[in-house]
């Protein structure tokens, strides 16, 4: 199933860049980004198959990457400075993604859509529910966490790839997303060496903006815990979550489901922090 081609739609002072896949008319399903991660991080044909399956299917560049407005005025944040609680280099929290999140779902006329975040995408999608309830049928939050630091740690390899310094040309990001991918993909799953490189390489051309992905980070690191707020969420939650997860325990996602009423908790053994391709259909 074709896509629509790339887009873009003013929202507030930013402009995100948005494809859809599907029927305007069907039931409409938003997918939301990780960190750092540009819209392509949703493969077409797991896009396509969705479609496919009767559902109208939008991804969208956050902020700060892909082909989204990037905040080039407002510098690089001093991450050291912002964990030791020094928030004067940060230009954004979640809370403002969450609110490009539903400005683009009113922009696009949908009234609400059910909502899946993927890591990051997954903090803001429930920041959405939180803030913008009226804009949420569903939410899915996929490999995430609630913001409580005593959850969803990540592994100290983990960790390394995380805060390496950014690579300087095309082929050392290449090679960066290679490495990234070992450490923090699923180990119970074949490692697709070419859908991963070639992504790669298209998120490279689309944008390469490392302080872009920085002021994410910093939006990360200052943003509150969600805990108590999600026990305001009144929409059907699906909250899933590899066993295998590297760089957001399933501590991280067992403490969503519990945080928010009713939720459902899928953990799928043998899954990192990735999308493996045999796990689509399900």
């Amino acid at each position: 199933m074709e896509s629509s081609g790339i887009k873009t739609m003013t929202v507030g002072d930013v402009e995100l860049a948005y494809e859809t896949f599907g029927d305007p008319s069907a039931t409409p399903v938003l997918l939301v980004s990780g960190l750092g991660s540009q819209m392509i991080s949703y493969a077409d044909e797991l896009c396509a198959g969705l479609a496919a399956r009767g559902l109208f299917v939008i991804r969208f560049d956050n902020r700060d990457v892909g082909l989204s407005t990037h905040l080039h005025d407002a510098g690089l944040p001093r991450l050291g400075d912002v964990r030791r609680g020094d928030r004067s280099s940060v230009h954004y929290e979640l809370a403002d993604m969450a609110a490009d999140t539903a400005g683009l779902v009113d922009a696009l006329g949908l009234g609400s859509v059910h909502l899946v975040g993927v890591s990051m995408g997954g903090m803001i999608a429930q920041r959405v529910a939180i803030d913008h309830p009226a804009r949420v049928r569903s939410l899915t939050s996929i490999m995430s966490t609630t913001g409580d630091r005593s959850v969803g740690g990540a592994t100290e390899a983990a960790q390394g790839v995380l805060y390496a310094p950014p690579a300087q040309d095309r082929d050392g990001a290449i090679a960066r997303q290679l490495e990234t991918s070992r450490v923090i993909g699923s180990p119970g799953f074949p490692f697709d060496e070419e859908a991963v490189r070639a992504r790669a390489a298209l998120a490279y051309d689309r944008a390469h903006d490392p302080a872009g992905v920085a002021r994410q980070m910093a939006a990360i690191v200052t943003s509150p815990d969600r805990t108590a707020d999600l026990g305001r969420v009144t929409v059907p939650t699906l909250v899933i979550h590899g066993s295998e997860d590297a760089l957001v325990n399933v501590s991280g996602g067992r403490a969503t489901a519990a945080a928010v009423p009713g939720a459902e908790l899928v953990v799928i053994e043998g899954m990192g922090h990735d999308l493996p391709r045999p796990l689509w259909d399900e």
